[in-house]
């Protein structure tokens, strides 16, 4: 094969790999799983998905995260380059330029929020809430606070309740719901991070824990934070929450999945290890994922 094919060939990847590590493609696609997740909850019935809404959901989900994550970098890149986790990001490590990663997390932030927009203008307003907080709030906060997980928890909680959006046009309380769930599932899974990952934060000066220490303090709040979470989980069983419904089967199902959840925050607090923190985090990354999919397993089945 000719050299200059060869080399066409590795910058072509180059460049697609370094847009997902910009757009954090991992974190991305659990997003618009969430949001498709919280559509089909809302659908009538499986006959009257509109699978044109679901891939602009989808798109628009996409662009949304991954503008936000592109501009985080940006704004963090020389805290990124203090940080092993970080450091080999595009920007952080030089490879792409600032303009070039701010052109495309401004191209991704239009195209999501026009895209969301012709699904439907509410839609479209909480995707720009989204960006905006994860942008403009809890980023420069980082460095400053503890609370910038709170803040955080804010638009990372909208992914899930905005395919509900998506599907009805409307916030009431089956959408509030749904952003209750995945707004306290943010604190025990970030604190599981800032635990097992808080040598490489210190670096860059950050204080992700509540107390700012790997204390019993942190692990309390994080075995609170899942119980809340739990009962959050199976309050649709109680017939209060509009028509956003769980069985009694279902709501089984998730109360056990929310003690494992407390159980994995609970060993934290015993040991007090990065081990124990790691698989908090595994715990809690497929505890979200799992109760998706048994919501809308069971709103079509039951």
């Amino acid at each position: 094969m000719p050299q200059r094919a060869v080399n066409t060939k590795t910058s072509t990847y180059s460049v697609f790999k370094d847009f997902k590590e910009l757009t954090k493609v991992g974190l991305a696609v659990s997003v618009v799983f969430s949001s498709i997740a919280g559509y089909f909850l809302a659908v009538d019935s499986w006959s009257e998905v509109n699978w044109t809404i679901v891939a602009m959901l989808a798109i628009g989900g996409y662009c949304m995260v991954g503008a936000s994550n592109a501009y985080n970098q940006i704004i963090e890149k020389d805290i990124d380059a203090k940080m092993d986790r970080t450091k080999n990001r595009p920007v952080a490590s030089g490879r792409m330029s600032v303009n070039t990663a701010f052109a495309v997390a401004s191209l991704l932030a239009i195209a999501g929020v026009v895209i969301l927009y012709i699904i439907n203008p509410k839609t479209a307003m909480f995707g720009a809430i989204s960006i905006f907080l994860y942008t403009c709030i809890y980023t420069p906060l980082k460095p400053i606070t503890p609370l910038s997980v709170f803040v955080g928890a804010f638009p990372g909680a909208i992914p899930f309740m905005l395919g509900w959006v998506a599907c009805t046009g409307e916030f009431g309380v089956e959408a509030g719901t749904l952003f209750l769930i995945q707004f306290f599932w943010q604190f025990p899974h970030f604190w599981a991070i800032g635990w097992f990952l808080y040598d490489d934060y210190q670096k860059a000066g950050f204080s992700m824990l509540p107390t700012g220490r790997k204390d019993t303090k942190t692990a309390l709040q994080a075995i609170l934070y899942s119980i809340w979470l739990t009962v959050v989980s199976v309050f649709p069983a109680t017939g209060l929450t509009g028509s956003l419904n769980l069985s009694i089967p279902a709501a089984i199902i998730v109360f056990v999945c929310g003690l494992w959840m407390i159980w994995a925050a609970i060993q934290l607090y015993q040991k007090r290890t990065n081990k124990a923190a790691k698989s908090l985090m595994l715990v809690s990354v497929t505890y979200i994922s799992l109760i998706q999919i048994i919501f809308v397993i069971d709103k079509f089945l039951f």
